[in-house]
């Protein structure tokens, strides 16, 4: 590292305030304070307090995320061989999942950084460190087939609109990563839904080819369990109305092959199945869990709400039961889609999400009890964490806002008494 710190040193006159590259400053600062400690605070615009910079607990974020991404490439790579029905090598399975992927990862970098460096260049001020994780969050919460030009523009519609049109880290009300994969998902719905999009494969004019056997379906198991209740509900209508017995009949089959599609428990947790591209593993969230809490970068009371919230939905649909889908094990929703994943890494920004211990049970519990809401009432999305995470940024600081007065008119109570 001496070597760095000297041509950082040779360089530093350049820069600083009367040098040939004094407004490249920012950029040279990002540099500079990625490889070295800072030797200065943060004055503004901050959410740590503590003895460590922000780049530093960014970093520790990106180690927690690295179990997911890993099993995320090798998921890419066994959901491609098995649609084409191919058998090779778990290296083999590994090395396409992660050459499909790297390209996404290098796009939301480049892109993301370019727009960061500009700002803070035209600004005048230090490049914000948020993006280190952003930037390796958006790919992961990305279907594997999303066209790289599409993704650069959520990217830049996520760093600029969802980031720095507030002022940059630390003062966004939403989740940059969420704010990109909600852009992409309402902008281009094609590429962000559907079966054939989970798995690696070349778009061709703008749509993705379908170059799989008769018969196999990418679906999600959410977007199974959804066909599932529907072709359920047909079968009742055929019946009530008395339809043909070959209609009852294809019905019936249709049935029987989703069925046969959905996955054992074991698969959903281990993250067998189709999914973004790094959401599907609740085993390999769950070791990023415990990073992160041990730690002390993420919120565990977050994280607890959020999945206290979401079973007790569940339950409570567990208990009417008026769909299938109602009927799913309140259990599965914890291990199914993007919920683990949203939980462990979306609720817990530290910036978007509550400030206080009771925001936090509070935001969190809300949180899973809306993705559920919006899986089984709202078939359009069939995923709910996405919606649910970003409508509880909007609200986090109003229920801060009344914690807070809650607490300060209580204490002016005893002292009043």
């Amino acid at each position: 590292m001496k070597l760095f710190r000297n041509i950082l040193n040779t360089a530093k006159p350049h820069f600083i305030e009367g040098g040939k590259l004094e407004k490249m400053f920012p950029a040279f600062d990002a540099f500079e304070t990625f490889l070295f400690v800072p030797d200065h605070t943060t004055n503004s615009g901050s959410h740590i307090r503590d003895a460590i910079d922000l780049k530093r607990t960014m970093m520790m974020v990106i180690i927690a995320l690295l179990p997911a991404l890993l099993f995320g490439m090798w998921n890419i790579g066994n959901n491609h061989f098995i649609a084409n029905e191919e058998s090779v090598s778990f290296m083999e399975t590994f090395l396409y999942g992660a050459i499909k992927m790297l390209p996404s990862i290098l796009v939301s970098y480049i892109v993301g950084l370019s727009v960061e460096f500009a700002f803070a260049i035209f600004r005048g001020h230090q490049v914000n460190e948020g993006y280190l994780v952003t930037g390796l969050l958006i790919p992961m919460i990305m279907p594997i087939s999303t066209p790289l030009w599409m993704l650069a523009i959520s990217v830049i519609f996520a760093v600029v609109i969802g980031k720095e049109v507030f002022g940059g880290t630390g003062m966004n009300i939403l989740n940059p990563a969420l704010t990109a994969r909600a852009f992409a998902f309402f902008a281009y719905p094609a590429h962000l839904s559907g079966d054939k999009i989970w798995i690696a494969d070349q778009p061709v004019n703008g749509t993705v080819t379908d170059v799989f056997p008769d018969g196999y379906s990418g679906a999600t198991p959410l977007a199974d369990y959804y066909s599932l209740s529907v072709e359920k509900g047909k079968l009742a209508s055929a019946v009530i109305q008395e339809k043909s017995e070959k209609t009852i009949t294809a019905i019936n089959e249709k049935i029987e092959v989703i069925e046969s599609r959905i996955p054992e428990l074991s698969e959903s947790f281990f993250g067998f199945i189709s999914g973004s591209c790094s959401e599907t593993s609740t085993f390999a969230i769950l070791i990023g869990l415990i990073i992160l809490v041990v730690t002390g970068v993420g919120s565990w009371r977050t994280i607890v709400a959020v999945f206290f919230g979401g079973y007790f939905m569940g339950l409570l649909f567990n208990l009417w039961g008026a769909t299938d889908f109602m009927t799913l094990p309140a259990y599965e929703h914890l291990i199914l889609g993007g919920f683990a994943f949203g939980a462990v890494f979306m609720a817990t920004d530290p910036v978007t999400a509550s400030q206080t211990n009771k925001g936090k049970i509070i935001v969190g519990s809300l949180i899973g009890i809306f993705a559920v809401l919006i899986r089984v009432f709202n078939p359009a999305y069939p995923e709910g964490m996405m919606l649910a995470i970003l409508l509880m940024n909007v609200f986090a600081p109003l229920v801060d806002h009344y914690i807070v007065e809650s607490n300060i008119k209580r204490r002016l109570k005893r002292v009043k008494s």
